[in-house]
């Protein structure tokens, strides 16, 4: 049952597309699907950007029980090559422009047997493919049920980054996908009023199931082909958006570019992928904008936890309120109580002092790696989601990440949270992007580093920013070098890897991985 038939359910340029029509859509394409072949369980892989049909894929590959494979469209040809045989794609549906890069493996490929080219931007193809048109040409408008058989049965198979060896397939079951679906609705205040824009990449845990969501509440998508902060700002202007997810480095891209301005409506900026500092924080705030911050993995449908305002936070000066909305918080509506662990698989004590592994457990947790036992009982092992995540419990029960284990820095015997020394290095004016690692050292074992992208117009040095932080930590918590960058290597969501300037330091050197 369509709720909202005439409502505007998708916009792109200057293309609008009502709930009716992509409900059409929809079932035309899964029914092309099924006259190509695809049958309950078959996976379908989508190379695409945030268009409209990505979007649509999201409905019509699980509408005949078949299993949505959404690649990360900045992933390398042999990558993708990876992807697509360990999950035995079909069907690759993709954009011409990402589909070209493919022709030198193509060839290769072991399951995919039919490749459909969306092409918007006339660009071509060296090898054979279907247009899309021509695929949707063998599908009918027959109805088909909008219903699940088996909650348990797995609707999307989404790929870890594969920043350590080869990335892992992990399984999404329907009914994880909805209560996550459901919680982005709370917990971001979506409603049928809702005009989201597609910042995040909707490969990235099919867009934190908010795919799902913001058509589950009746709400508009905006479509948005790259990120670029001009068209953005424009796009919150002229549309009226009233919602948007992204990583804290699109945030530091759209507080620091040009167009900058104070909101001439509420904004609500849902943010993850990295802990966002304070700094970042209390700047969106000085935009107008409402920031929820969240937290989760690829394991956990996206968003996991979320930093709820307590009473009189709200009433707190901006950069108070900044660092405690700078916490990763409690768990989701929908989610089961995230805990903090020793080694022993003991509580730590909720004083905000006490490092522990963060685990979790429930339907928010995926269902396991695509045909991968040996990873999944690892993952699981005593019983839970292991997140690879330090992190101390306050007394108030809300989580706060210190680092990813493999990032703690461990000088002469002390921890060092890189997380910390990033907050206060953001702080200072000059600096647009930071990043810290722990970099080998003859006495202490290790050190932590930090590399830093300036803002246009601005100086500092290396000193300057070390200086910077001995004001505000312990002397040992800061940086013995201090690298001014041109930029910092990302992950297509924005995620700075901090892998890549680890690995080049530790270049000679053997580093044991906390």
């Amino acid at each position: 049952m369509i709720v909202y038939p005439d409502k505007i359910a998708m916009v792109y340029g200057d293309r609008g597309v009502s709930y009716r029509e992509m409900a059409d859509h929809a079932t035309r394409l899964a029914q092309a699907l099924r006259a190509s072949g695809i049958v309950a369980g078959d996976r379908v892989a989508y190379l695409c950007p945030n268009v409209p049909e990505m979007l649509i894929g999201h409905f019509a590959v699980p509408l005949i029980e078949a299993v949505l494979v959404a690649i990360n469209t900045r992933l390398s040809p042999h990558e993708i090559h990876q992807i697509l045989d360990h999950s035995g794609a079909k069907i690759l549906i993709g954009d011409t422009a990402l589909l070209a890069g493919l022709a030198p493996v193509v060839a290769g490929f072991l399951s995919v047997q039919e490749i459909v080219a969306i092409d918007e931007t006339g660009t071509d193809v060296s090898y054979d493919t279907t247009t899309y048109d021509e695929f949707m040409s063998r599908g009918t408008n027959d109805p088909l049920p909008w219903t699940v058989d088996n909650e348990e049965r797995t609707i999307s198979i989404n790929y870890t980054s594969g920043t350590t060896g080869r990335p892992k397939g992990v399984m999404y079951t329907h009914r994880g996908a909805y209560l996550n679906a459901l919680a982005e609705i709370i917990h971001s205040n979506h409603s049928p009023e809702s005009v989201y824009l597609w910042t995040l990449p909707m490969f990235h845990c099919n867009g934190w199931c908010t795919t799902w969501g913001v058509t589950a509440i009746g709400g508009t998508h905006i479509c948005l082909r790259e990120v670029d902060p001009a068209r953005i700002w424009s796009l919150i202007d002229s549309e009226g958006v009233t919602h948007l997810n992204a990583a804290p480095t699109v945030l530091i891209g759209l507080a620091n570019a040009p167009e900058a301005r104070r909101f001439s409506r509420p904004v609500t900026i849902t943010t993850a992928g990295a802990p966002p500092s304070p700094t970042i924080i209390e700047a969106m705030e000085g935009l107008g904008a409402r920031i929820v911050h969240v937290y989760g993995l690829t394991e956990t449908y996206g968003p996991h936890t979320v930093c709820e305002l307590q009473p009189g936070v709200a009433d707190l000066d901006v950069a108070e309120r900044a660092k405690f909305l700078a916490r990763q918080g409690v768990s989701l509506i929908t989610a089961d109580p995230t805990r903090v662990v020793d080694d022993d698989m003991n509580d730590v004590a909720r004083d905000a002092a006490a490092f522990g592994e963060v685990v979790m457990v429930g339907n928010n947790v995926m269902k396991g790696y695509f045909d991968d036992p040996e990873a999944t009982e690892e993952a699981f092992r005593g019983g839970v989601f292991h997140s690879g995540d330090v992190a101390v419990w306050h007394p108030d029960n809300y989580i706060d990440l210190r680092d990813r284990s493999k990032d703690i820095v461990i000088s002469g015997g002390e921890n060092i949270s890189t997380i910390e020394v990033e907050s206060v290095i953001a702080s200072h004016p000059a600096v647009l992007e930071c990043a810290v690692v722990a970099v080998p050292h003859e006495k202490w074992g290790e050190r932590p580093k930090g590399f830093v992208v300036l803002k246009d117009g601005h100086e500092a040095s290396g000193q300057e920013i070390i200086d910077h932080v001995r004001e505000r930590l312990a002397h040992f918590k800061a940086p013995d070098t201090v690298d001014i960058v041109p930029e910092l290597p990302k992950t297509s969501t924005g995620k700075i890897q901090k892998y890549v300037l680890r690995d080049q330091e530790w270049v000679g050197h053997e580093r044991r991985i906390h």
